[in-house]
C-alpha cells in the first residue's frame, strides 16, 4: 500500500478518491501477475483411455471362430474366415494360468455367478476383501458376494470360460483362470457364438496385434470401439 501511495500524486486528489485510485492500481497489478502465470502450472491433460475392442460383424455366411493369444492378451473373432472383430482379454494371472488348447463352447448362460470366487463387503457395501473364496470366514455384520460372470460361455468341465469383466491393464493377465472380455463387447460375442463354436487359446502372438488407433479414430472411453486394422502398437470388485 505504501508503494502505491508514493507513486500516486496527492495534489488535486481528495483522500477518498486517492484511496479508490490506489485500490484500482493494486487490482490491476494482481490481474497482470496472475495472467502471466508466475509460479503457476499448466493444466495436465490425462492420456486417452485405451480402446479395448473393435467390432464389425457383417452377419454374412460362415460360422464364428475365436482365437486368443495368451502373450498379447488379445482375442480375434472370425466368421467364415473373415475377420469381424478383435478385443483385449484378461486371462489367468500367475498361479491361475489359463491353459492353451483347442476348446468348444459347451454352455451359454447370460446371467451367471461364480461358485468359487467373490468378495466380502460390509453393511454399507464397501469391499473389505476383494479376493475372497467360497468358504472363507466372513466377519460378523459382513457378507460374501459371489463374483458376477455375465454372458458366460463355458469352455471346460472344471469351470473355465469366457465372460464379461474388467480389463484393468490391457495386455496383462488378471483373472482366476477364465477369459474376461470387455463388458460392452461381450453381449455381441455372446449373440454370434453357439454351443460348439471353436475357441483356440494359444501361446503364439496375435495376428492382429495390440492397437492404438490414430487420433481421429481414438475414442476417449475405455469401452470404445475402433475399426479392425488400426495401426499396431505394443470397478473395484474382482471377477474370475
Amino acid at each position: 500500500m505504501a508503494f502505491f501511495e508514493k507513486i500516486l500524486p496527492s495534489v488535486f486528489i481528495s483522500p477518498l478518491l486517492r484511496r479508490f485510485a490506489i485500490g484500482l492500481v493494486m487490482l490491476a497489478g494482481a490481474v497482470v501477475f496472475s495472467s502471466c502465470g508466475v509460479g503457476g502450472a499448466k493444466p495436465v491433460q490425462a492420456p486417452p483411455e485405451p480402446v479395448l475392442y473393435g467390432w464389425h460383424d457383417d452377419g454374412g455366411p460362415g460360422k464364428v471362430t475365436v482365437r486368443i493369444s495368451l502373450p498379447d492378451q488379445i482375442a480375434e473373432y472370425h466368421r467364415g474366415g473373415r475377420p469381424i472383430g478383435w478385443s483385449y482379454v484378461a486371462t489367468g494371472k500367475e498361479g491361475h494360468g489359463t491353459r492353451a488348447g483347442t476348446y468348444r463352447i459347451m454352455e451359454k448362460i447370460e446371467d451367471k455367478y461364480s461358485n468359487k470366487y467373490g468378495w466380502i463387503e460390509d453393511e454399507l457395501g464397501n469391499v473389505v476383501d476383494g479376493d475372497a473364496k467360497v468358504g472363507d470366514r466372513v466377519p460378523k455384520g459382513m457378507k460374501y458376494v459371489p463374483a458376477p460372470m455375465p454372458f458366460w460361455m463355458r469352455l471346460t468341465s472344471y469351470g473355465i470360460g469366457m465372460h464379461g469383466g474388467l480389463i484393468p491393464e490391457p495386455g496383462k493377465p488378471a483373472s482366476h483362470g477364465c477369459i474376461r472380455l470387455p463388458k460392452d463387447l461381450v453381449p455381441l460375442v455372446y449373440d454370434v457364438v453357439q454351443v460348439g463354436t471353436p475357441v483356440t487359446i494359444t501361446h503364439a502372438p496375435s495376428r492382429h496385434g495390440p492397437v492404438s488407433p490414430p487420433p481421429d479414430q481414438q475414442l476417449a472411453s475405455s469401452n470404445g470401439a475402433t475399426p479392425l486394422g488400426s495401426p499396431s502398437l505394443p470397478s473395484t470388485a474382482p471377477m474370475p
